[in-house]
Parts: C-alpha cells; sequence; structure tokens
C-alpha cells in the first residue's frame, strides 16, 4: 500500500460529513475504540506572502478518533470541527480500507462516490465564484 493512495482517501473521508459517513457505518463493525472521538484545538499557522516567516493565525477546532479492527489494522482520522460522528467513521473506513479484501470494494462504493460528489460541489462553487468574477481594466488600456 502506498502512502499516497491512503493519503487521497483520508482526504475524501476528512470532508465528508457524519450524515454523509453514516450509511457506510454496517460496512464497518467489529472495531473497537482506542482513542476518542475527542474534541481538541490546534493552532493555524500563516507565512507572510506565502514564504516569509510564520506566523499563528488562529485556532481551529479538531476531533480525531483512532480505532482498532478485529484483525490488529488501526484507522486513524483528524478532522477540522465538531462532528464526533465522522471522525469515528472515518477511522473506522481508514482501518477497513488497509484490508486487502475489501480495499477495491470500499474504494468503489464508499470513496469514489463520495470524491465525485465533493467534487461536483467544489465545480458548482467554483461556477459560481466565476459568475460574480468582475473585469477591472486598467488606465493604460483606456487611454490607448
Amino acid at each position: 500500500m502506498q502512502i499516497t493512495q491512503r493519503q487521497r482517501w483520508m482526504a475524501v473521508l476528512a470532508r465528508a460529513s457524519g450524515t454523509e459517513l453514516e450509511p457506510h457505518r454496517p460496512l464497518v463493525t467489529g472495531y473497537t475504540t482506542v482513542r476518542g472521538p475527542e474534541l481538541g484545538l490546534i493552532m493555524l499557522q500563516g507565512r507572510a506572502g506565502g514564504a516569509g516567516a510564520a506566523f499563528n493565525l488562529g485556532e481551529a477546532t479538531v476531533t480525531r478518533c483512532t480505532v482498532q479492527d478485529a484483525a490488529g489494522r488501526v484507522g486513524h482520522a483528524y478532522t477540522i470541527g465538531r462532528d464526533l460522528l465522522q471522525a469515528e467513521l472515518a477511522a473506522a473506513l481508514d482501518a477497513a480500507l488497509q484490508d486487502p479484501a475489501r480495499h477495491d470494494a470500499l474504494q468503489d462504493h464508499v470513496i469514489a462516490p463520495l470524491a465525485a460528489e465533493q467534487r461536483r460541489r467544489r465545480e458548482t462553487q467554483a461556477r459560481r465564484a466565476a459568475a460574480t468574477q468582475v473585469q477591472f481594466f486598467t488606465l493604460a488600456t483606456m487611454r490607448s
């Protein structure tokens, strides 16, 4: 298993809400909670100009959870916000996706549809933002 593959499915799970993950709960039974789900805060850092010195921008609420399935696979999840269900189910799905026997089915029936819906929402939001774009002309082009 490649790290990048796991990063992709974790990114999808982190962006999915607990409500979106709830229908998939029957796919991830038989796990025990190792830690959490629990709430905490993280400090967000920014950089002036994108490359300047780091500064503390503010705090964000996060929820984390770690679970272990019956075969000993450990799933982790860190999510922005206070959705305990999201963190727990994302961790359980992470553990289940590490099982070679279940991986492809979970990718096809859980991750791919969630990713497609997230992509559709991003495209809709981009279209709405593009519709409000204003074109400004500089004074130099107006004088020619």
